[in-house]
């Protein structure tokens, strides 16, 4: 939302009014309470009119102050708002000096000049943001008729401009497949089922973070308008209807510790039981498909020694013009119990697609509209309309009873065997509309995700149990990370759509959501087997891995005999590395910090990586670089330090990038060095006990630097705890576990001996296995 023509002038029809100074000021224990006229107060009569601005402060934790600012503070409180954790009791820190005021929170300080309002905030003595003349407003308007009339417009508005220095970068926002950069984009946060290939997103969040160390957050459900250094260059604005907007400023200094402290606000990403991150397979969306297809696929893949873990049923699942109505079409599968019972007897988990639209001529429409179970129009009709199913209603989750008449009804599928569920959808939210819990549907739109998702996840940890409730959600607002896995949404099946989703997925992590997947292959249309065999090595170098498409089949046999060999390897590989990508998976849940994360959240120093959206870091040592070319050139950047080829063992040296023609059964997988990988001893599952005959890959070890690592069993026990340290010409292995392992010594052939152990020159490695308790001592040639 743009307020300006130019520097100087505000657009036609559009009236600014911003504080000029701090007219008085009142301290509580948790509250700083400001009144700042918009206009200079020289004598008595100034204070006779207006506009005032109110502008309370307060610490909610160490290193976070949140700004809250109204104009008139009699409008009535509108809901819903986000679930956030904030200690509004938590005292405050407030210097008052002659010109002004200092508040701080931690290492974050603000400092509000009295006579000219301004607002400066400072890490230490480092500025990193400020606020000054015509930034914090609140804007009167009158543009019915002019150009920029679109019939959606507001009479008020509450802004914020926050100042971005030389160099200063933006993140976040949500999933967005628009530049990784937010510089230069103007950002409206409201959900559209967009498809990844414009501007729109599936999963918008008023946060950002800057490569400062800072980050953002606007706690307002409804539409926030972001204009990131397109309005003023040097700024990033953000607004909102009405008369109130209410932000957070957190610090750092870390990328990192800023994810942490605003997750700490919004909730951590649950963690997702570890046969989550097994291969999924669907039965794609338009396909054709009975129980022999679904056996064909399954066995097709089991028999080809690709270990497949989590088998979806797309919408079809439900009889066509029924959809939710949760019962299945018997047509085509005429015994779902003993189906499941057969497909579970393989070893699988079982996904069905669900959403909370409901056709006409589903079975449960009725109860629904008896019940009062649908959003309504104003005058009492059910809202419907024909899009996605003719008729469809959408089911009203601030109604309690509504909650529990669409849990009842996947409880149900629960019982049967069902193990998760696919919920897509959600976006689309009309907003001419009456909610039953009285909700303002412009604060719904974006909100009713989050409901959505909850009442599912809700069920799934009641029926399953903590740690075993997973979704595969497209949809989300703030605090949709506490309920994974979301997935980018629908793309084409073209390597533009491969880069598109990664830089999706990306944005999404730098938004405080741990865990993220992708449609293999593409969902719309049929990749070329190049294509496909290419996205398959980056999907399954994923948090989460789902071949899935929109109107063909995704199983690899589908493309070429090769295709099988590449899903076999990576699904093999990914198997093997659970117990790495486990261990990280528990520390996003207890911090925040993504599991899968951009280049700059990892490299914040190393400017080279401040734009780079086509390779990541997967977990917190291994870098990946998918390739996106019909000619195979890999084309990757190594930030400084040694690096170590997962597959061959190559060194690269970092500082610099490097390009060569690779095959399909390989992919630019970097380990840092200093890393210790530890590797499980089963290929053929992703779910089994990561501590039994682990090894541990020590990369690159340097002088008095220790390296370690721990492993967790698969249900999240503690069972390794891991240190290999150099010195000279000594390794000492230290390493406290009750189950047999191995230790191999990456590019170290120069052992003479090994104390309390026997080791084996194998290539250019050392392979090590202990004799018995305590350290093991190396001693080098």
């Amino acid at each position: 939302m743009k307020f300006s023509n130019g520097c100087w002038m505000h657009k036609e029809g559009t009236e600014v009014f911003t504080p000029a100074e701090v007219y008085f000021s009142n301290k509580e224990d948790n509250l700083l309470t400001i009144n700042a006229p918009t206009h200079k107060i020289n004598h008595r009569g100034d204070t006779l009119g207006g506009p005032n601005i109110t502008i309370r402060i307060s610490s909610p934790a160490p290193d976070v102050l949140r700004i809250r600012t109204n104009h008139y503070m009699g409008v009535k409180k509108k809901t819903p708002e986000f679930e956030i954790d904030v200690d509004e009791n938590r005292s405050l820190i407030v210097e008052e000096q002659d010109d002004f005021l200092k508040i701080y929170s931690g290492n974050l300080r603000l400092e509000i000049n009295k006579a000219n309002w301004k607002m400066v905030f400072y890490r230490g003595n480092e500025k990193i943001t400020d606020s000054g003349w015509r930034d914090l407003a609140y804007v009167k308007t009158d543009w019915k008729g002019l150009a920029y009339d679109d019939g959606n417009l507001h009479d008020t508005y509450m802004r914020e401009r926050l100042s971005l220095s030389v160099g200063e970068l933006i993140y976040g926002l949500g999933e967005r497949f628009t530049p990784f950069v937010k510089n230069g984009q103007s950002v409206d946060i409201w959900n559209e089922d967009g498809g990844t290939s414009t501007d729109q997103s599936y999963k918008n969040i008023p946060f950002y973070i800057s490569n400062k160390g800072y980050g953002v957050f606007v706690n307002h459900p409804e539409k926030v308008s972001f204009e990131v250094s397109s309005e003023m260059v040097k700024k990033v604005q953000f607004s909102v209807p009405g008369e109130e907007l209410d932000y957070f400023i957190m610090n750092g200094p870390t990328m990192k510790e800023v994810l942490t402290r605003y997750t700490d606000l919004t909730g951590k990403p649950s963690l997702p039981a570890a046969w989550t991150f097994g291969l999924w397979l669907s039965t794609s969306f338009t396909t054709n498909y009975d129980e022999a297809t679904v056996n064909s696929f399954v066995d097709g893949m089991l028999d080809r020694g690709i270990p497949l873990k989590v088998f979806h049923f797309d919408c079809f699942w439900m009889k066509d013009f029924h959809w939710s109505d949760f019962v299945w079409d018997s047509r085509v599968f005429p015994d779902p119990v003993g189906m499941l019972k057969r497909l579970k007897a393989k070893g699988l988990k079982i996904c069905v697609w669900i959403n909370s639209y409901i056709a006409q001529d589903a079975a449960i429409f009725k109860e629904g509209v008896e019940g009062g179970y649908f959003i309504k129009r104003p005058n009492g009709d059910v809202w419907q309309w024909d899009m996605w199913q003719p008729g469809m209603a959408i089911v009203d989750f601030t109604n309690p009873g509504a909650c529990k008449w669409f849990s009842d009804k996947l409880e149900a599928l629960l019982d049967m065997g069902v193990d998760c569920f696919k919920t897509d959808f959600g976006e689309r939210i009309p907003t001419d509309v009456a909610y039953y819990d009285g909700s303002d549907p412009m604060k719904m739109h974006n909100y009713y995700t989050y409901l959505y998702n909850k009442v599912v996840f809700d069920l799934l940890e009641k029926k399953r149990g903590k740690g075993e409730a997973v979704l595969f959600a497209r949809s989300a607002t703030v605090g949709g990370q506490k309920f994974p896995v979301h997935w980018g949404g629908d793309c084409w099946s073209d390597y533009e759509s491969m880069a598109e989703s990664l830089r999706g997925g990306l944005s999404l992590t730098m938004s405080g959501f741990g865990f993220w997947s992708h449609d293999i292959g593409g969902f719309e249309s049929t990749s070329t087997p190049d294509v496909y065999k290419r996205w398959c090595a980056f999907g399954l170098l994923s948090t989460h891995s789902r071949l899935h498409g929109s109107s063909s089949y995704r199983v690899p046999w589908a493309y070429d005999d090769e295709a099988v060999a590449v899903v076999r390897f990576f699904a093999r590989l990914k198997a093997s590395l659970m117990p790495y990508l486990f261990r990280n998976a528990i520390e996003t849940s207890k911090t925040g910090i993504p599991s899968m994360r951009s280049m700059v959240m990892e490299f914040t120093g190393d400017t080279m990586c401040a734009y780079l959206d086509k390779q990541y870091i997967l977990g917190d040592s291994l870098l990946v670089a998918p390739v996106f070319n019909d000619e195979g050139m890999a084309n990757y950047y190594l930030p400084e330090g040694n690096w170590t080829d997962f597959f061959t063992g190559e060194v690269q040296v970092g500082g610099r990038w490097y390009k060569k023609t690779i095959g399909y059964l390989d992919i630019p997988l970097m380990v840092k060095a200093g890393s210790i990988i530890a590797i499980g001893a089963k290929e053929d599952d992703a779910e089994y006990d990561y501590s039994d005959q682990v090894t541990l890959r020590a990369y690159e070890l340097s002088d008095n630097n220790p390296s370690t690592t721990v492993v967790y069993d698969n249900k999240q026990k503690l069972a390794v705890e891991a240190e290999v340290a150099k010195s000279g010409s000594t390794i000492t292995i230290d390493v406290k576990s009750q189950k047999a392992y191995t230790v191999v010594l990456i590019n170290v052939s120069n052992i003479a001996s090994v104390d309390n152990g026997s080791f084996e020159i194998k290539g250019n490695d050392t392979m090590i296995t202990p004799s018995g308790k305590g350290k093991m001592i190396c001693t080098l040639k």
